[in-house]
């Protein structure tokens, strides 16, 4: 039997190996659609970004310094819908994606977008781009 040396108290197997932050269904009101019924009339959207980091830029400190930016995300997000419409929630999620994943030390990168009141008989419609 093979026995695994513990390190700093974990079993090396058990060592975190994702390294992920997120913003979680962050709800805004958009103009976005092509439908004649859409155009101009903002409806609900769902944003949800999840960013992998590579270890070196995984927080060492408890600080604030130290800490990854929500804000950033959210206003990043808030800053590309402002004054502006878009026909396809691939576009918006595109321009998203392009702007989190221009951060340093991002190893991985999903966008959900979702618009929860097109069918009533739907939780909602969506798009997902990940580099996965």
């Amino acid at each position: 039997m093979t026995v695994i040396p513990l390190t700093d108290g974990r079993q090396p197997a058990l060592a975190p190996r994702t390294h992920e932050v997120f913003l979680e269904e962050l709800e805004l009101l958009a103009d976005i659609g092509f439908h004649d019924f859409e155009v101009g009339t903002p409806q609900r959207l769902l944003v949800t970004v999840h960013v992998r980091l590579d270890l070196a830029h995984w927080p060492e400190a408890d600080t604030r310094e130290a800490s990854w930016n929500y804000d950033f995300i959210r206003g990043g997000i808030l800053a590309l819908l402002k004054g502006r419409r878009f026909n396809l929630q691939e576009t918006l999620a595109q321009e998203i994606f392009d702007m989190v994943a221009a951060k340093p030390g991002i190893t991985g990168l999903t966008i959900t977008l979702r618009k929860p009141d097109v069918y009533p008989d739907a939780r909602a419609v969506g798009v997902t781009l990940s580099s996965d």
